[in-house]
Formats: C-alpha cells, sequence, structure tokens
C-alpha cells in the first residue's frame, strides 16, 4: 500500500485519522509555524504536538492563518504527568 497525504486508517470509533501527519518535536517559534503552514499548504492533515514540545500555540497559529477548516486536520498532543483532568496512572 503507497501512503499518501490522504491515506487513513478508521478508528474504533469511526473517526479517521491519516497516516502520514507532520511531527513537530524540537520545532518552535517561527521554524515551527512555518514548518506546520508548508505541511497544510501541501496536504497533510495530521499534526502531531504536546505540551511538553512547548509550541502548541505556534501550531495553532499555523493551522488558524492557513485557511484550512479546523475540522478537516486531525492533532494529536500529549499532556505532561500530572496535568489537571490527566487520568492518574
Amino acid at each position: 500500500m503507497a501512503l499518501s497525504s490522504l491515506s487513513r486508517a478508521r478508528l474504533g470509533d469511526g473517526q479517521c485519522i491519516p497516516w502520514v501527519g507532520l511531527g513537530t518535536y524540537l520545532m518552535h517559534g517561527e521554524t515551527a509555524k512555518a514548518a506546520v503552514l508548508e505541511a497544510l499548504r501541501v496536504g497533510y492533515r495530521h499534526l502531531d504536538t504536546a505540551e511538553y514540545y512547548r509550541n502548541e500555540a505556534e501550531v495553532g497559529e499555523a493551522l488558524r492563518s492557513s485557511g484550512v477548516p479546523r475540522e478537516d486536520v486531525f492533532i494529536t498532543t500529549k499532556v505532561l504527568p500530572g496535568y489537571p483532568g490527566s487520568p492518574r496512572p
């Protein structure tokens, strides 16, 4: 199976997640924003970020300014242990 930015996997709840996504680990500031904008421009619809990466704001800014509707983009994120509302181990 050839993967593209359009290839998706169906999750147990019926939603579909793109197989190919942009990981934003170690991206910060304008670099993160520019990378996300370019990924969205070329067709990526899955973005991966995390509280630990400290770039969630830039990812959000890029998505808002991209013109791509939010409902068309699958965003994965992770929260640090102890974050209010996160499950206890």
